[in-house]
């Protein structure tokens, strides 16, 4: 023990010290103490049994706050272990062992994955006890769930509905390729989350990483013990399995040469970007393959899926939700940048200063809500479609959340959640344009320029 571990041991009113009894059965008295850094000693006075000096103890120094309606804050704890002797009317503890922990050092969150390791001994050791496995479980679906992260499928859905809406526009629409595309979009999106898992396991990167979060991080079900490394192998690759063969199906159905070139590319650019040879992300290109994948390569697929050739109206409407997916995963680098530069992933916020970061950010922002802006005034896109103009605060308070939080994962989180209420919300409000031009057209016969 260090001087500053009885400082800080020196703050507690009490301890309460546990052992086994003679029985097997545990026992434990609280009792006033105190710490002598000097001597590296802890001297137990008076208690309500009597104490052992023949067996070893452990002695908890504990302190905790509750929050009615909320749960708890001011965590934090001291343990120590070792054999207590006599000394006169005391019992003297020259602690073996030592361990803590300080909720205003260590977040909760982070003091978790720190302590992935012991727990995986723990339980590695309990299922060599018991003679059978032991490890975390939870039920299939919500495992299902964390390892595809289904909430962010959202990235691929908000681009596929524009795609279709200028489809739609140009007067081509099936449902049922336009669910196609869907489905095939979505197993590729969960197939290149499961194979970011897989490679960042592999690399190091997430094992590395202990402060993940909501949104950074990656799933962890690897790190958890909750699916194994061939588990994680058998998803992606059941994924993509899925999603190629409704492209090749797409493909075929319609004949299309420039679908086969962009399903071909965005297979490509998900599996590559943390697979070798490639590692695009390691290369220092994994916003740019972010938003090519989940910007024109995904809207201009699902347009020439249904209108079987390209589109320059797709494309451009393609630009700004590109330019916000990639910022997405811009700021949920932040927490990571550590980490992912430990093991060579040369992510922007990795190699950029917080100033650069923070000012990126608000410059990419404010350039996607400008493409928006003069497509819409020039009629590119549907004069409607500007009402995407009004997510434009949230890219302030984006902003400004990364400047208050960018070393607190924990506080940036909610800034993050906003991020991708951004991206999420100007998609919507762009496909919402198309459809409110749509309904113009079909009841006006000559609907006012501000509405086509």
């Amino acid at each position: 023990m260090d001087s500053d571990l009885f400082a800080k041991l020196s703050a507690y009113p009490h301890v309460v010290v546990s052992w086994i009894d003679d029985d097997g059965y545990p026992v434990q008295t609280a009792a006033r103490f105190r710490a002598d850094a000097e001597k590296g000693e802890v001297r137990i006075g008076r208690t309500g049994l009597p104490l052992p000096d023949d067996r070893e103890v452990n002695v908890v120094a504990s302190h905790i706050r509750p929050q009615p309606g909320t749960g708890y804050d001011q965590r934090r704890y001291i343990s120590l272990w070792g054999r207590l002797r006599r000394d006169g009317e005391e019992m003297v503890l020259r602690p073996a062992r030592a361990w803590g922990w300080d909720e205003a050092e260590t977040p909760f969150f982070e003091y978790v994955e720190r302590s992935n390791v012991q727990a995986r001994r723990y339980m590695h050791a309990l299922s060599v006890e018991r003679g059978e496995e032991v490890k975390p479980r939870l039920s299939p679906v919500w495992t299902f769930l964390l390892a595809t992260r289904l909430p962010f499928l959202t990235a691929t859905i908000v681009p596929i509905l524009l795609g279709i809406a200028v489809a739609a526009r140009d007067g081509h629409f099936s449902w049922w390729l336009a669910l196609l595309t869907l489905l095939g979009g979505a197993a590729i999106h969960i197939g290149l989350n499961t194979a970011n898992d897989i490679f960042d396991a592999l690399s190091g990167a997430d094992e590395a990483n202990y402060t993940p979060t909501q949104f950074s991080g990656g799933s962890r079900v690897i790190q958890r013990g909750l699916l194994s490394l061939r588990q994680m192998c058998a998803l992606s690759a059941g994924a993509y399995v899925v999603g190629i063969s409704i492209g090749v199906t797409l493909v075929l159905a319609r004949g299309s040469l420039e679908l086969l070139a962009i399903g071909l590319l965005g297979v490509a650019l998900s599996v590559f970007y943390t697979a070798p040879p490639l590692r695009l992300v390691h290369r220092g290109l994994g916003e740019l393959t972010t938003a090519l994948g989940f910007g024109p390569i995904m809207v201009l697929g699902a347009y020439v899926v249904q209108a079987q050739k390209l589109s320059w109206e797709a494309f451009v409407v393609s630009v700004p939700v590109a330019i916000l997916i990639a910022l997405v995963l811009y700021v949920n680098e932040i927490p990571d940048r550590y980490s992912d530069g430990s093991v060579g992933k040369r992510t922007l916020p990795a190699r950029l200063g917080r100033v650069a970061v923070t000012r990126g950010f608000l410059i990419a922002a404010l350039a996607a809500f400008a493409v928006v802006l003069v497509a819409a005034a020039f009629g590119i896109i549907p004069r409607p479609a500007i009402i995407a103009l009004a997510a434009l605060p949230l890219a302030w308070k984006v902003y400004r959340g990364i400047k208050a939080y960018y070393t607190s994962p924990y506080e940036l989180m909610a800034t993050m959640g906003q991020n991708v209420q951004m991206h999420l919300v100007v998609g919507l409000a762009l496909f919402a344009g198309y459809m409110i031009a749509e309904l113009a057209s079909a009841v006006l016969d000559s609907p006012p320029a501000l509405l086509v």
